[in-house]
């Protein structure tokens, strides 16, 4: 298996892009093809000691940068290192693709260079956000600000089979996120989707979820518009981000304090470790007809290695064809 990455994207690229895959190789034998300016790629490399050997290089020019306008990815920036890896995933040079850049160039160029699963009306990012219970699945996270009823009710239908085939959590439960439990609540689009989701059969629909009870996992596939799944996307990160931050700063208060860190450290150290978004690696773009992965714009090499790993996995695993079956069964309805 060959899992292609844009070596250019990232606000950390390429330096923790070439150390992530780095690791990657050395942890878990992946293979890897590097996609961007090989100049630049050997230059940072010898900089950086690592050996190119178990790499393949794709030579791309030109960088897309998270300020570009999404569309020149077909256009002005058709040399890209993100557009040149979508068209090798799309031509069966890899079995996955990896970027950490521009995440509406990189669903835009998904769509139109690798396509869309038939049936399917719009690609979802799923996001498995950390909680009280492990992990539960958001979806769109950001691929779509404007949604229908039957975008929404694909995005469930998406999410239940990938949080089953590739999250191993049987019969997943899928909850829609509002802003009351009741089925009056809410925009039309979700009083709408409220009504598909209920009459679908093959779905463990529980009904609405109120974003406070996200974190408790009250369902294991959490289904919103981009606009909505950002934004409780975001906000988890920031509390998480500034909770521990400020945990932190109690332990560090005193000597008193200090003590008390140090009895509950190896605790600690594993709490964090489970809301440290490196750890879950990159979020799969669903829809898509080939794995396609988004990486958190910032990541780390830490994160880039377990993004590897999570394009391996999803490459691995069939759900693609899975949801196209689920899809083409209800293709039409709603």
């Amino acid at each position: 298996m060959k899992i292609l990455v844009d070596a250019f994207g990232g606000d950390k690229a390429p330096e923790e892009i070439l150390k992530g895959c780095h690791l990657a190789a050395a942890e878990f034998g992946s293979r890897i093809g590097l996609v961007g300016d090989e100049e630049w790629i050997t230059r940072e490399a010898k900089r950086l000691g690592i050996s190119l050997a178990p790499f393949d290089i794709h030579h791309a020019p030109d960088r897309l940068t998270m300020e570009d306008d999404p569309a020149e990815i077909l256009r002005s920036l058709a040399d890209s290192s993100m557009a040149v890896g979508l068209k090798l995933l799309a031509a069966g040079e890899g079995d996955a693709f990896l970027s950490a850049g521009n995440t509406g160039a990189l669903v835009f160029g998904a769509t139109f260079l690798v396509k869309r699963l038939e049936g399917v009306k719009r690609p979802a990012l799923a996001v498995a956000v950390p909680c009280e219970k492990g992990c539960y699945l958001l979806l769109d996270a950001g691929a779509n600000s404007e949604c229908r009823p039957e975008h929404l009710m694909q995005f469930a239908i998406m999410g239940s089979v990938y949080a089953e085939k590739v999250l191993q959590i049987p019969s997943p439960s899928v909850g829609l996120v509002n802003v009351g439990e009741e089925e009056h609540k809410g925009t039309e689009l979700t009083k709408e989707t409220f009504k598909l989701l209920k009459e679908f059969e093959g779905l463990r629909f529980v009904g609405n979820v109120e974003a406070r009870d996200l974190p408790a996992r009250k369902c294991d596939v959490a289904v919103a518009d981009g606009f909505t799944g950002n934004i409780v996307l975001k906000l988890t990160e920031g509390l998480a981000s500034t909770l521990f931050n400020s945990v932190k700063g109690v332990f560090t208060h005193s000597a008193k304090t200090k003590l008390a860190a140090a009895l509950v450290y190896e605790q600690m150290k594993v709490l964090k470790k489970q809301f440290d978004y490196t750890e879950y690696g990159g979020t799969p773009l669903l829809g898509i007809a080939k794995p396609v992965i988004k990486a958190h714009g910032s990541s780390n090499a830490i994160a880039i290695k377990n993004a590897v790993r999570k394009a391996e996995l999803f490459a691995g695993t069939g759900v693609i064809d899975e949801i196209g079956k689920y899809i083409n069964k209800t293709h039409g309805k709603g």
